[in-house]
């Protein structure tokens, strides 16, 4: 059994045929997964997955790409953590990719989420893209010890530093490429009671279907993969991180 630690189910290219990807998921051995927040325009739609469907669960928070985002403020973020299937806070972040000049905007809607995922005791979804030592810091500055590190793009001093924390690592369908050796490698160093997996469905599909839409379903392939990277068996890598992902995010549970 897999969990898919992180999609977005609510997107359009999944959500125009969502019962045909949630049987994908059940035909291959994906029991669950977690729905995503990236607005707060979307936030519901996200929400209403997780009331309508026993085994999907919620976040809430705004992504850190657009600098014209309408904000969740602290109170609202505190306040939709309250729902029973809403199970952490983001994702948020850093994303030095996309965006350039002051970010100041960015740190601060960080710090927020922080703020919040430490008052509703639920962990942090984050995301980091071109810039490791500022995530670090700020997460390090305002005490962030509870959350994953989803998509994980960077390399073995990173993930180091993270774990530090008390970090978990999520591995998304990136590990799965050829010219991804400083993800491998700290793919392989991640302990086994901190390693997640995920699609970021619909994007970063694993090999062999770069390039193509990715589905929830398809987090078995990295599941394969990860597996063989690390040397154990395919049932140990499901067993571990599906055991990791009910750890971490404490708040959901597993169907009897």
């Amino acid at each position: 059994m897999l969990v898919d630690s992180h999609c977005h189910l609510n997107f359009p290219d999944l959500s125009e045929n969502l019962h045909h990807h949630l049987q994908a998921m059940s035909e291959n051995d994906v029991a669950y997964a977690l729905a995503v927040s990236v607005s707060k325009e979307t936030a519901d739609e996200v929400l209403r997955l997780a009331e309508n469907h026993n085994n999907l669960w919620a976040t809430v928070g705004i992504h850190p790409e657009d600098p014209d985002a309408e904000e969740f403020s602290y109170d609202e973020l505190i306040l939709r953590a309250k729902h029973e299937k809403v199970i952490g806070i983001g994702e948020t972040g850093l994303d030095y990719y996309w965006c350039e000049g002051d970010l100041s905007w960015q740190h601060q809607r960080f710090i927020t989420h922080i703020q919040a995922a430490q008052k509703s005791h639920l962990p942090l979804v984050v995301h980091t893209r071109k810039a490791p030592d500022d995530t670090i810091k700020i997460l390090r500055e305002h005490h962030a010890d509870y959350g994953v590190i989803h998509c994980f793009s960077e390399d073995i001093d990173f993930a180091k530093a993270a774990l530090d924390l008390g970090f978990y690592i999520s591995f998304s369908g990136i590990v799965t490429f050829k010219n991804a050796p400083k993800i491998q490698e700290a793919c392989r160093y991640v302990p086994s009671d901190r390693i997640l997996v995920e699609t970021d469905a619909p994007f970063l599909a694993p090999m062999p279907y770069r390039g193509k839409l990715n589905t929830p379903a398809y987090v078995r392939h990295t599941a394969e993969f990860v597996a063989q990277l690390r040397g154990v068996s395919y049932e140990t890598i499901a067993q571990q991180t599906t055991d990791n992902f009910f750890q971490l995010f404490s708040k959901a549970k597993p169907s009897k």
